[in-house]
């Protein structure tokens, strides 16, 4: 699990709930025709927007942002490398048996097609697609998450408005205007904490760690090939650390 996802949310709810204890408490800030306003809107836009399938997925692409935390770089890398070592030494058929030592079905994939003795442009191929496509996909989650963090605010200030029509209209009596206004009020509220608090930050986080994997993707794809080519290890590490920042660059052979 992603800490960081965890321990940010917890932070910024608990915040806000402390918040309103230190204040009024938490009865004044619950309303449920604004929330039945401001979710069912919400809920309403996403199916406009999107299949029926990819609207109700909400949850599982925000599941995803507290998936464990991707692995490092560097030491995909330092893999690799063995790997290009045991096969220049050993022959690729040796791979076969390093296949129990990847967790990363997309790599046990590439080494497998390796090992089979598959041409490098078809492995290349089918990699880089499955890679392109993964990127779709991630697209969509954020996009259903962008929509929501856009639309969130706008049924909040929709419900604001109802509500102040309806506070217009009984202005005879001045006592009802206070409490008015504040139900008004708590639909721009759910907007903001919808849009602020949820989907805003999942989708950056989305965005991140699927830029994060595509990063791991090419270096796994840029591994294979070299390591089918016979590359010499010292080569695959250094075609490989051109992926990575100069501060993240590591070398088993200094």
């Amino acid at each position: 699990m992603d800490i960081a996802t965890v321990l940010g949310m917890l932070l910024a709810y608990i915040l806000v709930v402390t918040a309103m204890l230190m204040g009024a408490g938490i009865g004044p800030y619950l309303d449920i025709p604004s929330v039945l306003i401001v979710v069912g809107g919400c809920l309403g836009i996403l199916f406009m927007s999107f299949p029926m399938d990819r609207a109700l997925g909400i949850a599982k692409f925000s599941m995803k942002t507290m998936k464990y935390p991707l692995d490092d770089p560097a030491s995909l890398i330092s893999q690799l490398v063995e790997f290009a070592v045991k096969a220049r030494r050993d022959g690729i058929l040796s791979l076969e048996a390093a296949e129990d030592e990847v967790s990363d079905e997309f790599l046990k994939k590439g080494i497998r097609l390796a090992v089979d003795g598959t041409e490098p442009e078809v492995i290349k191929n089918i990699l880089e697609t499955e890679l392109e496509y993964m990127g779709e996909r991630h697209k969509i989650g954020a996009s259903v998450l962008g929509c929501l963090e856009g639309f969130g605010p706008a049924m909040g200030m929709i419900g604001t408005l109802i509500g102040l029509v309806a506070m217009l209209q009984s202005m005879e009596d001045p006592s009802t205007i206070g409490p008015a206004m504040a139900v008004a009020l708590l639909t721009t509220l759910y907007g903001a904490m919808i849009a602020n608090l949820f989907a805003g930050p999942f989708k950056l986080k989305i965005e991140g760690r699927s830029a994060q994997e595509q990063l791991l993707r090419e270096i796994m794809i840029g591994g294979i090939m070299a390591i089918q080519a016979g590359d010499n290890p010292r080569i695959v590490e250094q075609k490989l650390n051109a992926y990575l920042s100069p501060t993240q660059r590591k070398s088993q052979f200094d």
